[in-house]
């Protein structure tokens, strides 16, 4: 790859933050008032796999970085588990600030949020979408054509589905939110397998 279009992409992804930083919504007020961050994304931008989460938490919102909490946390131990450095990845989220108490992104937020992750996704060209949590899932399937396979998360974490973005083949695996493991035993086995199906896509 060339620094050129390394450079292309870093620039376009610079863009996005700096809209999002100034983007005018209930939850950046919430983020003004608390002097916290958005949270943009972070990670390789030529990555093959981008994973998206639903929104920050608490220690997300205090860093500017996705994932770094105790499901963070989880997350590096399964990205080890499957031999994949967390660098070599591209973690976001579809909301890009914190909501109030950790409470489920609103329709609402989903919508004002989601064109730049569309963008974002548009950018780094993923060749596999993995979407932790419901929310993430059901957006990714309905933006890109796969709404009529929408099922539970419970149905659906592990399936390995394909679509096209931007004229690319794209896999979407569907996963269990990691923050699901911490209460959750059974989901955190789920998990487990779950990624070694990302492993056998990697690896074909």
């Amino acid at each position: 790859m060339s620094n050129n279009s390394e450079d292309v992409r870093t620039q376009a992804l610079k863009k996005i933050k700096g809209e999002v930083v100034a983007i005018s919504s209930p939850l950046s007020a919430e983020r003004i008032k608390n002097n916290v961050f958005p949270v943009i994304g972070e990670g390789n931008h030529h990555a093959d796999i981008m994973f998206i989460g639903e929104a920050p938490g608490e220690k997300e919102a205090a860093t500017g970085r996705p994932f770094v909490g105790r499901s963070g946390k989880f997350l590096n131990e399964l990205l080890e588990g499957i031999g994949v450095k967390r660098e070599d990845v591209y973690i976001t989220n579809i909301v890009k600030d914190r909501p109030p108490k950790n409470r489920d992104p609103l329709p609402a937020e989903i919508e004002m949020y989601t064109p730049f992750l569309d963008r974002q996704i548009e950018i780094i060209k993923p060749k596999v979408i993995a979407t932790l949590g419901r929310f993430s899932m059901v957006y990714i399937m309905n933006r890109y054509g796969l709404a009529e396979q929408v099922e539970s998360i419970s149905n659906m974490h592990g399936k390995v589905l394909e679509t096209v973005i931007e004229k690319q083949r794209v896999k979407i695996v569907p996963l269990y939110h990691p923050a699901v493991a911490l209460y959750n035993p059974g989901s955190r086995e789920d998990l487990k397998k779950d990624f070694l199906v990302l492993k056998d896509i990697l690896n074909s």
